[in-house]
């Protein structure tokens, strides 16, 4: 019996494209020279019982024929111009591929040439494939093209690639490398997202560094993975997370995220994955912090999405740079995505000609359909400006509200702030501290702390219980200057969130 089974290998995927007669294909991709061996592949086994030729040109080699050896490529055709009238004028099927054609997209007619070889399909089976880091088609010739996407390399390829360069360095050495079997397995899962080339270069590094494989290289090459997947500048690595003893309060949330860490992590399978949560609540009540906190308790880095870099005057490039920078996360994986104050990204303002709507609607499609391990942490300060359909129930897995601490978390955020700067305040005096500093926010307690060590070094004095008194009774709190507004925030929330803490 002949094996039925599809070939889901990448040629194997590109080959039924091919077969389908489609007479445009687009890949974006930056492995040119893994696309083009993929691409050679699927050709040849597409042309089979066929006679069909398969070509590469670029603009400075020109034509060449890549399913026999004719002696080389042909020169006189390395001009657009020239090789798109060729192909026209041939009555010889074939595969063309064209590298790094997209800069003479813009020439009308070079568009319509490619159009008359699309349309001519039935009558001489050509098919242009384009192959670029980017390539924009013409609306007159995006309906006749099928866009392939080249998939990263798999589990087993990446380890694969590992024991490659061990062996290459062997070779070297006369020794294998030393390898810890666990770290090997860390560095595979690590290289998820990045093309083969990458993968290769950074296990090299990793191996050729000091002729081993350990827990050392695992930090170098996290950074520059990050380095690598950031090309954009809207992700940034943040290296500190933070622990939740670090942060006063939030206990539910805290409590929250401990039960749904076996989810995440894949320990306990039979739990779908959390997605994440949304912050709401009072300036400088610890939002930010919880997310850090949030990376600490479940082991993984933290990513941060800067929005603001996102935006784009041209039509529709925001919402591409969006989808890219989710990709980028989602290669990152595991990890949590932070995402601050967001309403500001996604609230649409005057003049905004429909981008923020556009963006939410990408954001939203990511957040239902990404199956990645990837955690979201959003926070936003003002209810009123975030979108209805981000609030609604089940794009988030909880909306927490994080209010002004309690009696309870100004003790601990005091005390917090304290141990960091080596002040020693006794338990009584800090119970009244907490007392008296009724409505302040976290943020506000800490700049108290801040400012007590300024004014006892000014005066050449030990920071006392009474000097940082001195800066509470000093200071308006937020809960003061913008009391009404935080009133109503807090109104909202009692019936549509869960309190953090």
């Amino acid at each position: 019996m002949p094996n039925l089974a599809p070939d889901i290998s990448p040629a194997g995927e590109l080959q039924t494209l091919l077969a389908s007669r489609v007479a445009l294909v687009v890949i974006e991709s930056r492995e040119e020279a893994r696309v083009m061996e993929v691409v050679r592949e699927a050709a040849l086994k597409a042309q089979r019982g066929k006679n069909w030729g398969v070509f590469a040109w670029s603009v400075t080699d020109g034509l060449l024929r890549v399913d026999v050896d004719l002696g080389g490529a042909q020169k006189t055709l390395a001009q657009p111009e020239q090789l798109l009238k060729h192909i026209k004028a041939t009555t010889m099927a074939g595969i063309y591929v064209l590298l790094d054609f997209h800069p003479y997209l813009d020439n009308p007619m070079f568009v319509r040439t490619i159009k008359d070889i699309a349309q001519d399909y039935k009558k001489c089976a050509r098919t242009l494939v384009l192959i670029s880091h980017e390539v924009k088609l013409p609306q007159e010739l995006e309906h006749l093209a099928a866009r392939f996407s080249l998939k990263m390399p798999n589990k087993n390829e990446r380890q694969a690639i590992v024991m490659r360069m061990a062996r290459e360095w062997a070779q070297g050495s006369g020794g294998m490398p030393r390898v810890d079997v666990k770290v090997v397995e860390k560095m595979v899962d690590n290289l998820a997202g990045l093309p083969l080339h990458d993968v290769e270069r950074l296990t090299r590094q990793a191996i050729f560094n000091d002729g081993a494989l350990t827990e050392d290289d695992l930090g170098p090459l996290l950074a520059a993975k990050y380095q690598l997947l950031n090309r954009g500048g809207t992700l940034s690595f943040e290296p500190d997370t933070a622990r939740f003893a670090e942060v006063g309060g939030l206990k539910n949330l805290r409590r929250w995220i401990l039960q749904r860490k076996a989810a995440f992590d894949g320990t306990a399978p039979e739990l779908d994955a959390p997605k994440g949560v949304l912050l709401l609540g009072v300036q400088g009540c610890g939002k930010s912090l919880a997310a850090r906190a949030a990376a600490g308790v479940l082991g993984v880095p933290l990513v941060r999405l800067d929005f603001g870099a996102l935006y784009s005057k041209w039509h529709g490039e925001s919402e591409k740079n969006l989808r890219e920078s989710l990709s980028s996360a989602e290669a990152l994986a595991p990890c949590v995505l932070w995402l601050d104050e967001i309403e500001k990204a996604l609230s649409a303002g005057d003049g905004d000609s429909g981008t923020s709507r556009r963006v939410l609607g990408a954001f939203l499609t990511w957040l239902a359909e990404q199956r990645a391990r990837v955690f979201i942490v959003a926070t936003a300060n003002d209810i009123t400006a975030l979108p209805p359909e981000l609030v609604r129930k089940g794009r988030f897995d909880e909306i927490f509200f994080v209010d002004l601490p309690t009696p309870l978390a100004r003790f601990e955020i005091l005390g917090i702030h304290c141990k960091k700067r080596a002040v020693t305040i006794s338990e009584p005096d800090m119970k009244a501290l907490a007392a008296r500093s009724e409505g302040f926010s976290g943020a506000e307690l800490e700049q108290a702390v801040v400012s007590a060590l300024y004014t006892a070094h000014g005066n050449k004095q030990p920071v006392s219980a009474a000097t940082i008194a001195g800066e509470l009774e000093a200071t308006r709190p937020l809960s003061v200057v913008m009391g009404e507004k935080i009133a109503e925030l807090r109104a909202w929330a009692t019936e549509r969130t869960v309190p953090a803490d």
